[in-house]
């Protein structure tokens, strides 16, 4: 089945951010939307600050961090 131009570019804007996921992956080799685990160094105060917060917005200290990152 052939496609004509029309379709395709309705396709494309329908699904941009699929196609835009998809070219980062082809740019990195990793989905923007993919989840690592990383190992960082924090003060007990901080840690403390978001054990608090983690419990008053029943989120994980990863969500937390990462809504504020998107924030910024």
């Amino acid at each position: 089945m052939r496609l004509d131009e029309k379709t395709i570019r309705r396709i494309i804007l329908e699904n941009k951010e699929t196609f835009d996921a998809l070219e980062e992956y082809d740019k990195t080799g990793e989905l923007p939307f993919q989840r690592k685990r990383i190992d960082i160094t924090l003060s007990v105060s901080t840690i403390n600050r978001l054990n608090e917060l983690k419990k008053k917005m029943n989120k994980s200290i990863s969500r937390i961090i990462e809504e504020k990152m998107l924030l910024s």
